[in-house]
Order: C-alpha cells, then sequence, then structure tokens
C-alpha cells in the first residue's frame, strides 16, 4: 500500500504563490508490503461490535504529543473503515516495524492520506463524531485557490486523496537530447487504480502514453502506486529547454490537473 504525505509536492503549489508547510517535493510518499492484522479481526476477538449504528467514526491517537502534551489523533468515516483494510501493522517489508515508522504498532488505512494512518499506536475509539485533534480540524483540509485566509471549519477534512503523478527521472535541470526516457510515479486514493499516465516534453501541447508496471491488484482496491517509463522524442523551446509534465488518469476517469495554479492550496 501506498501512503502519501497531505503536503506532497507542496513545494509545485508554492511556485503560484506563498503556502503554509514543508515545502514538500515528490517525495512525500511511499510504497511498502505491511504485515500486521486486520482491524476488524482484533474487535471482533475483542468482542466489539463495529456494526452498532452509533459507530459513525474510527478515532485513532498516537504516543506522540505535541509541546502542549497532547497525543496526535485522527479518524476516518465509517464507510471508509468498512469499505477498506485497515490493518495494525508491526511489519515494514518483511521487518519488523522500524522506529521512525510507527513502532511497534501503527493503523494502515490504505487509499486514505497519509496523516490518518496515525502511527506508534496508543489508543482506537469507536466514536460517533469524528476526532478533535489539531490535525483533524485545523489542518490538512482543501480550500477555494483564492481564499489566502480560509476558514478551517468550512471545509471537511481531507480522506481520499486524488489522482497523481510525478516524475522522477530525469531530475530538473539535466541535459537531455532528442530523445530522453522519463520514470515515474503514479497513485490515487480510495483503491482507485490507474488506467494511463500521459507525458510531454513541450510542456502539454503534445502527449504521449506511458508504458504501466502495474501489480496485481483487486479492482476498488488497488492500494500500491503503479510505477510508469515512457521513452519520447524531446522538444526544446527557443532557450534550448524542455518542459517535461506528466499527467495520470485513474479507473474512474479522474484526470490530474497538468498546472497547479487552478489547484493552489493554502495548506
Amino acid at each position: 500500500a501506498t501512503l502519501q504525505c497531505a503536503g506532497n509536492r507542496r513545494a509545485d503549489l508554492a511556485k503560484s504563490k506563498p503556502v503554509k508547510g514543508l515545502h514538500w517535493g515528490t517525495g512525500a510518499m511511499s510504497n511498502s508490503v505491511w504485515g500486521g492484522v486486520y482491524l476488524r479481526d482484533v474487535l471482533k476477538s475483542a468482542n466489539v461490535d463495529d456494526s452498532a449504528p452509533g459507530f459513525q467514526h474510527l478515532q485513532m491517537e498516537g504516543l506522540d504529543k505535541d509541546i502542549s502534551n497532547v497525543s496526535y489523533g485522527g479518524s476516518v468515516p465509517v464507510d471508509i473503515y468498512r469499505s477498506s483494510d485497515v490493518l495494525l501493522a508491526y511489519e515494514m517489508d518483511g521487518e519488523p516495524l522500524p522506529r521512525d515508522h510507527g513502532y511497534p504498532v501503527r493503523a494502515i488505512v490504505p487509499g486514505v492520506v497519509g496523516a490518518r494512518n496515525v502511527k506508534w499506536l496508543a489508543k482506537i475509539i469507536l466514536a460517533k463524531e469524528e476526532s478533535d485533534r489539531f490535525w483533524q480540524q485545523k489542518d490538512y483540509k482543501g480550500f477555494n485557490p483564492s481564499d489566502n485566509n480560509p476558514s478551517y471549519e468550512s471545509a471537511p477534512a481531507i480522506q481520499e486523496l486524488p489522482v497523481q503523478s510525478a516524475i522522477c527521472e530525469p531530475t530538473p535541470n539535466s541535459s537531455v537530447s532528442s530523445e530522453i526516457t522519463m520514470k515515474g510515479y503514479a497513485w490515487s486514493g480510495g483503491g482507485r487504480g490507474i488506467v494511463r499516465v500521459d507525458v510531454s516534453s513541450d510542456g502539454g501541447k503534445t502527449w504521449h502514453v506511458a508504458d504501466l508496471h502495474k501489480q496485481p491488484q483487486s479492482r476498488g482496491k488497488e492500494w500500491a502506486w503503479t510505477l510508469w517509463e515512457a521513452k519520447i522524442p524531446v522538444t526544446q523551446s527557443d532557450n534550448g529547454k524542455a518542459d517535461l509534465v506528466c499527467k495520470a488518469v485513474d479507473t474512474s476517469y479522474n484526470v490530474q490537473p497538468d498546472s497547479t495554479g487552478p489547484i493552489w492550496n493554502l495548506r
């Protein structure tokens, strides 16, 4: 399953106008094989009824605390819990979960923003309301791109993320010839798979279809990213530079925007 920080590629948004938060590039996401036990099996073993009508949000709290001694916390709606494979993970890529990734146990909520995949898991609450923690109520939300001072109460917390792709090779300011090999990743939230990645060397004037290196996954539960590769001719501008861009399309035919201005977000 792939985990992506809500701030992934925030540096690209900052090219339009200032943003709040770390200026992440394309590396604030990763893909791993997680091992553990399904939360639904743990609840069943503990004789907890996860079908109770009062259970509307799965709240999770970690052992880490902020400067006011409040533990990190977040939540997902019950429909996400019931439709995804929520895991209590204690292994990562066949090894014990590393400390930096949440040892001894963390939550893996595939298809959902990384902020809800709580590390150093201490508590699980089957609640009527969503988490009241700062990172659920006052952070990681989306707003109008012209809103520089948004009201966080006006928007729901981010859960499933939109379709995404990025170029990993070549890196910016690399020297290119008349033909270039581009490589990268693509992913979409909510278990939606990737059906196509388009690439361009002239800023999106002309497009080519990349080859997808897909892993076997069930439709609706395509939690892992798709790597892609394309060898295309290079179209250079008058200043001798090539403008490389990519955009992905998921199984619901959601299309990744090919520019950042219209989707700028403060945080």
